[in-house]
């Protein structure tokens, strides 16, 4: 077991003890991401917000205290301009290195003022740990390479540990027999339903219509998403972790096929931390640069 853990720890946060160029571009290019996303994500919960009266579930930190002060007010809106300044500046490093840490607070209640009239969406989930992750990444590590060991190790054993948490949850709320094809039809009709009363139209796509007119195609989708989620946790393993990501990513696009749930950001965030981008650059690092060279000269 221990040797078990030591493997996890450096799969996971073993990395460069000094960071090259390539290194650095890709850790901003990481932070700039999830910037952008935070940003994005608090205006559009904000502005959701303002049409919110009541408080249907509790969420977070809802239980412990009344959410209702960030209805009926322009309190959302606020913490959103507050979120945006404090990403930005944290990003450009200025100020403490507690910023990060203060805006992932806001955005939890900006999360839990959103979604306190029961409507709980899972498409955000992954920029909240990478946010967290960050938190703690900036504040408690003052050297450049342990931060970026700490920030990437830590998001992936989240989305590890996340994936794996998923099917277990689903087997130990419905059995084995959540695989059952019909479950898929009435998700299927519930979502589709959904989409009807946004857009006035709903039409199947080719997989729901596989799925809707064979419970055995349907059980074995679901079947493989299950099984997807539950090896999810081996992305902890470098040697494994692009093959996993991106059956993930194969997962997402499944689901959004069978069941018109979209996971932009999740997958646009599996999609930054499936390869060790800095270490291929540097491997083939002088063949690019001659084919780039190469085709300059030919121009």
């Amino acid at each position: 077991m221990k040797r078990l853990g030591k493997l996890i720890t450096s799969n996971l946060f073993d990395g460069p003890e000094e960071l090259t160029r390539a290194h650095q571009i890709y850790f901003k290019f990481f932070e700039f991401f999830v910037v952008y996303e935070v940003i994005k994500l608090s205006w559009e919960w904000g502005l959701y917000t303002l049409k919110i009266t009541d408080v249907v579930l509790p969420l977070g930190i809802a239980n412990l205290i009344d959410i209702s002060f960030m209805h009926g007010n322009q309190l959302p809106i606020i913490n959103a301009v507050l979120i945006s300044a404090i990403m930005l500046i944290s990003f450009f490093r200025i100020g403490s290195k507690w910023l990060y840490s203060i805006a992932f607070i806001l955005l939890h209640f900006q999360y839990v003022a959103r979604f306190s009239i029961g409507e709980i969406p899972h498409s955000a989930n992954l920029v909240g740990m990478a946010l967290f992750s960050f938190a703690l990444g900036i504040a408690f590590f003052e050297k450049a390479s342990s931060r970026y060991r700490f920030i990437f190790g830590f998001t992936i054993f989240y989305i590890g540990l996340g994936y794996f948490s998923a099917s277990i949850s689903k087997l130990i709320g419905t059995g084995p027999g959540w695989i059952d094809g019909r479950h898929l039809w009435l998700w299927i009709a519930e979502k589709g339903t959904d989409i009807l009363s946004r857009e006035g139209e709903f039409s199947y796509t080719i997989v729901q219509t596989l799925a809707l007119n064979s419970i055995p195609a349907a059980t074995l989708m679901l079947l493989i998403g299950i099984s997807t989620e539950f090896f999810g946790i081996l992305c902890w393993f470098k040697k494994l972790r692009p093959f996993i990501i991106l059956s993930l990513i194969g997962m997402h696009f499944g689901v959004m096929l069978s069941m018109n749930i979209r996971f932009d950001s999740f997958m646009m965030e599996l999609l930054i931390l499936a390869f060790p981008y800095p270490e291929i650059y540097l491997k083939y690092k002088d063949q690019i640069k001659s084919y780039i060279s190469g085709k300059l000269i030919r121009i």
